[in-house]
Parts: structure tokens; C-alpha cells; sequence
């Protein structure tokens, strides 16, 4: 059985995921098909990259995972098809595979310019049915990745600048949010690793400054404090991420996306 994931901004009230996922069947009728989301931001990349690389190591060997977040769709970015420790990305060349290009040494990076692959007729506003669900596909039964187009270099692919936290001169660590979850979770770009090294002074002395709020500390649980208390815990995608014991972090500490998150001891 063949798996072929979807991550898209297409939300669920329009037809656009069960329009791909007919054109996946109809090249491929056995193919597992498994939405990773549909509630990506509009258009935000960034939001796309994080939960792109966050997902795909919980899927086996051969899995086809096709990724849409495109507002350049129409222009002259191109499509790109990544394979990389025995798995297949498609995306826009947009940056949304940045974070995916630092997790291995990739087998192959082909721009896609084979048409054999597409769907007869083209729209110049849904690339995801008319190429990039057809390739998959392809690529799901079997394809060579490299028949898809000339392989190029990691250089030659868009990537993002400023993606990942960083450390300031202070020694403080520097991220910002990239996404709110249903919940009113907050989660940062400031993942574990990098979090580590601030945590060998002691993980009671950390202090997580965000807008106007200090939070003392990191837990463990969201359980671990009173209700409606602010709290910091590494989330089970591995990064930082800021939240509120029955509560919404984003209404009570009234921040959203895109907001600054200090680290420091």
C-alpha cells in the first residue's frame, strides 16, 4: 500500500483537497491518502515548513508527501520533487522545503518540467490538482523522481532566511511564534535543541519573555499549573511552545503570530 500525504492552506468548505485526492485515485486506486491539515494559514510558508518537517518522520519508508502552500501559483516559481531519507516531497520552489533541506543529505532534487506527469489541461490557479497531485501519484507507483526533470543543487532551491531561532550578542535565545493552534497554543521556532544549552544553567532560572509577559520556568504538563495560569513547555513537535492551563494563550496574553520570544537565564 502507497501513502500519499496532503498539507495544505485549502481549508475544508471548498473542493479543493477532494478534487486532488480523485485525481491521486485515478492514477493510483489503492493509494492510502492521509490529510496532515487543511488549516495551514493562507499562504504562510512558514507555518507550512515547520509542520512539513514536524510530520513527516511519524510516516514509513515510500511515503509521497505533497505539499501546497503556494501564492506564487501561475507565476514563473517552479515545482520542486525531494526525495530524502526514502521519502518524497512535492512543494512550490518557495522555501517551504527550507527546513526539510537541513534534515539530510537529499537523494535526489529535481525541478519538475516533465509534462507526460500533469493533467491534460493545466490551470494556471490550481497547480496542486493539475501537477502536483498527478505526480505524486506517479510517484507513488513506482516513478523514478528523476524523470520528473532535471536535478539540480540545494543552492539552486528557494530557501528562507531567518527561519530558526537564533542567539543574540546577550546570549538570549531569539525566536517568534509561527503558528496558534486550536487551542490558543502558541508555538515558536525555538526548538529543543537550542533551548538545551540555555537549560544547563538550570532549568528553573529560565525566564521566556514574550510581548509584555515573563513566564519563570519551563513545565512539563499543561497540567502542571493552576487554571487560567501562562506556562512554557516543549511541545510534542520538539519546539517551544507557550500556552495557558484551560485557557487560550493567544486571547490572555493577547499576541499572535509573528511575535517576538526571548529566552534568557
Amino acid at each position: 500500500m502507497s501513502i500519499i500525504t496532503l498539507l495544505t492552506d485549502f481549508g475544508t468548505s471548498a473542493e479543493y483537497a477532494g478534487l486532488m485526492k480523485g485525481v491521486i485515485l485515478s492514477i493510483n486506486p489503492s493509494a492510502a491518502i492521509v490529510d496532515i491539515t487543511h488549516q495551514i494559514d493562507s499562504q504562510d510558508i512558514v507555518q507550512a515548513a515547520f509542520t512539513i518537517c514536524s510530520s513527516y518522520e511519524y510516516f514509513p519508508d515510500s511515503t509521497v508527501h505533497l505539499i501546497v502552500v503556494d501564492p506564487g501559483v501561475g507565476s514563473q516559481r517552479s515545482l520542486l520533487a525531494f526525495e530524502m531519507k526514502k521519502q518524497f516531497f512535492i512543494a512550490p520552489d518557495n522555501g517551504v522545503l527550507t527546513l526539510l533541506f537541513d534534515e539530510g543529505k537529499p537523494t535526489a532534487l529535481v525541478r519538475i518540467t516533465n509534462t507526460k506527469y500533469f493533467l491534460a489541461s493545466v490551470s494556471q490557479t490550481f497547480h496542486g490538482r493539475d501537477i502536483i497531485a498527478p505526480v505524486g501519484a506517479h510517484l507513488s507507483v513506482g516513478l523514478d523522481v528523476r524523470k520528473l526533470g532535471d536535478e539540480i543543487c540545494l543552492q539552486d532551491a528557494v530557501q528562507l532566511d531567518n527561519l530558526c531561532a537564533h542567539f543574540s550578542e546577550k546570549g538570549e535565545l531569539v525566536g517568534k511564534i509561527v503558528a496558534v493552534d486550536n487551542f490558543g497554543n502558541l508555538i515558536t521556532n525555538i526548538d529543543f535543541r537550542k533551548l538545551e544549552k540555555i537549560r544547563q544553567a538550570g532549568q528553573e532560572l529560565i525566564q521566556i519573555k514574550i510581548g509584555s509577559h515573563v513566564i519563570r520556568g519551563l513545565s512539563e504538563t499543561y497540567s502542571r499549573v493552576e487554571s487560567n495560569t501562562s506556562l512554557a513547555l516543549v511541545g510534542s513537535r520538539g519546539y517551544l511552545e507557550i500556552a495557558v492551563n484551560m485557557g487560550n494563550a493567544a486571547q490572555v496574553l493577547n499576541v499572535e503570530k509573528g511575535t517576538e520570544v526571548r529566552v534568557m537565564v
